[in-house]
């Protein structure tokens, strides 16, 4: 969808200074729409003198009248209202025909106010009240309260004190008219309280009736509105009164004047409880921290594990045996080292470069000798990966890692280089693992494969992580896009892995 940003600069002459208060109002409107029962809109009039729909907004307290987003369209109804509220710089109500809504009932009348959007002295837009008249319903108190506070926002409008300038707190998450409502006067004493601002006053035990008092005289927290009066701009406070009632409040001031010598006249506090909201994070926090700490000690297990088993191998007098404890204990530190990563996030999913850096690490430790150097080396990040990929995907690569050196750089052949590339394609990670050692045998094929190391990697590839493997001699482009060289008569290999994971 077209900005309203965009519409303006391309429609209207209107400047910069112009646009940004025309931004500001449209981010601050939907308690207005909330207040007033009705549908908002905002008009630009174009050079070819037409009005454009740059912005619109409905009630949260009302059904809508209209189905469909005008925004990015010419006005078609209340025309004559919008031009003459910007000829005039006053309201103009009169009826209308709406372009589209709920106008079934005969009895209903369409009604439009034209509000003159002002700043620096000048009306730069128009913005419209549209609603439906039920015949023979008389607005209850709560919706006369609720008007007589719209009427003040409009006159702030008018003289060009709303909305407020400068970088205002973000109001996405601020509590809506919905929640409840407290009206304040200029001296902080409250005037009106609605339904259900009364019942978060009674949950935190203030049961007296707060009209007439201020916040502070009732005992309650009195932040939000305290600032918003002193600075003269909204303020949204989170705060907890009582020992187990969280709230958050906004509060808005009410300006009298004109910009330069505006005084408050008084102000618009909105609650919301966000009791349950924090108990769950809470929760959520405490979960994490509980998950966090249950992948440390696993990892502890597991080193213990490890411990115990080297304990073992030196006591082992064939060297046959010694060799499988030996990579009995590696596959061990690489699933401890994944479960190391896993208790440092927070979360789901872990960044795969942070599990892979440190397993090459344990690579270079443990699969070097002085007679073959093995250089390792990662590019890409591959992204994040689900939790229950991590340990399964970790072994994978160890095993692959492992099969290049032994296979690709025997004992005295003066080593070599082994690259590990990652990259993504939409939901999958692919990897690669690319060696200038001495590559594969004629007629391999790793469905024949009879080796331990491999047969984990294909079971693990095909079953737990659904994904594909192919094992293939290494091309010169293959070697030049990871800046390897072929060493003698090396030809290289390439292992290319493709993992389904969930969309980042």
């Amino acid at each position: 969808m077209t900005s309203l940003a965009d519409l303006s600069r391309e429609h209207s002459l209107l400047d910069r200074e112009d646009i940004d208060h025309l931004n500001r109002l449209s981010a601050e409107w939907a308690f207005l729409a909330d207040l007033c029962f009705a549908d908002l809109f905002l008009h630009i009039r174009a050079q070819s003198g037409r009005w454009m729909v740059v912005d619109q907004v409905r009630p949260a307290t009302n059904q809508t009248m209209y189905v469909t987003d005008h925004v990015g369209k010419w006005a078609t109804a209340g025309e004559d209202q919008i031009n003459a509220s910007f000829e005039t710089g006053m309201r103009i109500e009169g009826e209308i025909e709406p372009v589209d809504g709920d106008t079934a009932d005969s009895s209903s009348i369409a009604r439009i106010v034209a509000i003159p959007v002002r700043r620096a002295g000048r009306v730069i837009a128009v913005l419209t009240k549209e609603w439906i008249v039920r015949a023979g319903r008389l607005p209850g108190e709560l919706e006369h309260h609720y008007s007589l506070i719209f009427e003040k926002f409009v006159e702030m409008i008018e003289h060009g004190t709303f909305p407020f300038e400068g970088r205002v707190a973000d109001s996405s998450a601020a509590p809506r008219v919905g929640d409840g409502v407290l009206m304040l006067d200029g001296d902080g004493a409250v005037t009106y309280v609605s339904p259900n601002a009364t019942t978060a006053l009674h949950r935190v035990g203030i049961h007296a009736n707060p009209v007439g008092m201020r916040l502070a005289e009732l005992g309650f927290h009195d932040g939000a509105a305290r600032q918003a009066f002193e600075r003269r701009e909204p303020v949204i406070e989170e705060f907890e009164q009582g020992s187990d009632v969280a709230l958050l409040a906004r509060c808005v001031p009410l300006l009298r004047g004109e910009p330069d010598s505006a005084t408050v006249a008084g102000g618009l506090l909105l609650l919301r409880d966000v009791t349950e909201l924090r108990k769950r994070d809470r929760l959520l926090l405490s979960k994490d921290a509980t998950i966090r700490e249950i992948h440390h000690r696993v990892k502890n297990n597991l080193q213990t594990i490890s411990s115990l088993l080297r304990l073992q191998a030196r006591r082992l007098e064939s060297d046959e045996a010694k060799a499988a404890v030996g990579e009995s204990v590696r596959r061990i530190r690489t699933i401890a080292l994944v479960h190391e990563s896993l208790s440092r996030e927070a979360g789901d999913d872990i960044a795969f470069i942070e599990i892979v850096r440190p397993l090459l690490r344990l690579a270079e430790e443990g699969l070097q000798s002085p007679d073959r150097p093995v250089r390792f080396s990662v590019t890409g990040s591959g992204g994040r990966i689900p939790a229950d990929t991590a340990t399964p995907l970790s072994v994978v690569l160890t095993e692959l890692l492992q099969n290049a050196v032994d296979h690709g750089f025997p004992e005295g052949s003066g080593g070599g280089e082994v690259a590990v590339v990652l990259g993504r394609e939409g939901e999958h990670l692919e990897l690669r693992v690319i060696d200038n050692g001495r590559g594969l045998d004629p007629g391999f094929e790793i469905d024949q494969a009879t080796g331990l190391g491999l047969s984990i990697v294909r079971t693990l590839v095909t079953t737990e992580l659904n994904g594909t493997i192919v094992m293939r001699p290494a091309t010169q482009a293959d070697l030049e896009a990871v800046s390897l060289e072929g060493v003698g008569n090396a030809r290289g290999t390439v292992v290319e892995l493709r993992v389904h994971t969930r969309d980042d």
